[in-house]
C-alpha cells in the first residue's frame, strides 16, 4: 500500500473506533417516531425511552398509542407526547411535525417508520395508492417539513425500509417498490445534505409484528422465512442509530441476499421461484389430496 494512503486508512479505523467506543447520548435528545402504535415503531420508542429520550409518537390508533405512550414514560423518557395523524396526508404530517416543534422547541431525530403491507391477490388497485401514499410519500412529505429543524442540529434521520428491496417477492411487488423507492430517495437525500444531517437506513428481514401473522405468512408463502423479534430487532436498530451507521440489516446473514443480487442473480431468482411458487403449488396439491 503506498505511504500515501495510510493516513486515509487510519482515518476510517479511527472513524469505526469512535462509533462503536462513544456512541451519542440519547438523553433529552428530541425524537419523532411515525407509525410509533405497534411493530418496530413501538419498540423504537421504548428503546429511546430506556435512554431518556424526550419523544413525539404519531400515528393513526389514538387508545394504542396512548398506551405506547403511558409504557414509554414507565420506561424513563421524561417527557412524550402523542399526536394522531395520517401520514398519506401533506396537511397531517405538516402538523405533527409543527406541533412537535412547537411543544419541544427543536427536533433532533426523525424516524420515518409508519408503513402497510398488501398481498397483491387479495387488493384492488386503489389499495396500491393508498400503499405508495404510505410507505413513500408518508416518509418524504413528513421529512421535507423537519429538514429546516434538523439541519439546526445537525441530528438524524431513520428510515424503516425492508430486505426484499434486493429481490423479487412474488406476491409484495408493490411493497416492495415502496421500499426500493424510500432507499433511493433517502440515499440522494443523504449526498445532498452531506454532513448537516446523518441519514440511516435500515432493512430488517421478517419481523413479529401484527402484520406478519400466520395469514400473512401462508398468503406471501413466507412461512420458511425466520422471524425476528420485533423488540430485539429494536435494540439492533437503536446501536445503529447512535452510532451513525449508513445502513443496517437485520438479521445480519441476510446480507448475503445482497452479495447473491450482485454477483449471481439468476441463482437468486431461481431459488425465489423455487421458494415461493414451487414449493407453494407443492403446498397447495397436498392440501387438496389430504
Amino acid at each position: 500500500m503506498p505511504a500515501s494512503r495510510l493516513p486515509s486508512v487510519a482515518t476510517v479505523f479511527f472513524n469505526y473506533f469512535i462509533k462503536f467506543a462513544f456512541p451519542e447520548d440519547l438523553a433529552g435528545k428530541v425524537t419523532l417516531i411515525t407509525g410509533a402504535s405497534s411493530g418496530i415503531g413501538e419498540y423504537v420508542a421504548y428503546e429511546y425511552a430506556k435512554r431518556g429520550a424526550r419523544l413525539a409518537l404519531v400515528a393513526r390508533r389514538k387508545e394504542q398509542l396512548e398506551v405506547v405512550a403511558e409504557r414509554a414514560r414507565e420506561l424513563g423518557s421524561p417527557e412524550v407526547i402523542v399526536i394522531f395523524a395520517d401520514v398519506s396526508k401533506v396537511d397531517d404530517c405538516k402538523r405533527f411535525v409543527d406541533e412537535t416543534i412547537h411543544h419541544f422547541g427543536t427536533l433532533n431525530h426523525l424516524v420515518n417508520n409508519a408503513g402497510v403491507c398488501y398481498v397483491q391477490d387479495q387488493r384492488c388497485s386503489s389499495d396500491y395508492v393508498s400503499l405508495m401514499d404510505i410507505n413513500f410519500w408518508g416518509s418524504v412529505y413528513t421529512t421535507q417539513f423537519a429538514l429546516p429543524h434538523l439541519r439546526n442540529n445537525k441530528d438524524k434521520i431513520v428510515v424503516i425500509s425492508f430486505c426484499a428491496r434486493w429481490f423479487a417477492t412474488p406476491k409484495l411487488g408493490i411493497y416492495c417498490a415502496s421500499k426500493a423507492a424510500l432507499i433511493r430517495y433517502f440515499e440522494t437525500l443523504r449526498v445532498e445534505v452531506g454532513s448537516d444531517i446523518r441519514v440511516t437506513i435500515v432493512t430488517p428481514g421478517v419481523v413479529k409484528s401484527e402484520i406478519t401473522n400466520e395469514k400473512w405468512l401462508s398468503q406471501t408463502n413466507l412461512n420458511w422465512a425466520p422471524i425476528v423479534s420485533t423488540q430485539d430487532c429494536a435494540k439492533v436498530i437503536l446501536d445503529s442509530i447512535r452510532r451513525g451507521d449508513e445502513y443496517l440489516t437485520e438479521p445480519t446473514w441476510m446480507k448475503i441476499l445482497f452479495m447473491w443480487e450482485t454477483i449471481c442473480p439468476e441463482i437468486l431468482k431461481w431459488t425465489i421461484r423455487f421458494l415461493f411458487i414451487t414449493c407453494s403449488k407443492y403446498s397447495q396439491e397436498n392440501k387438496k389430496h389430504s
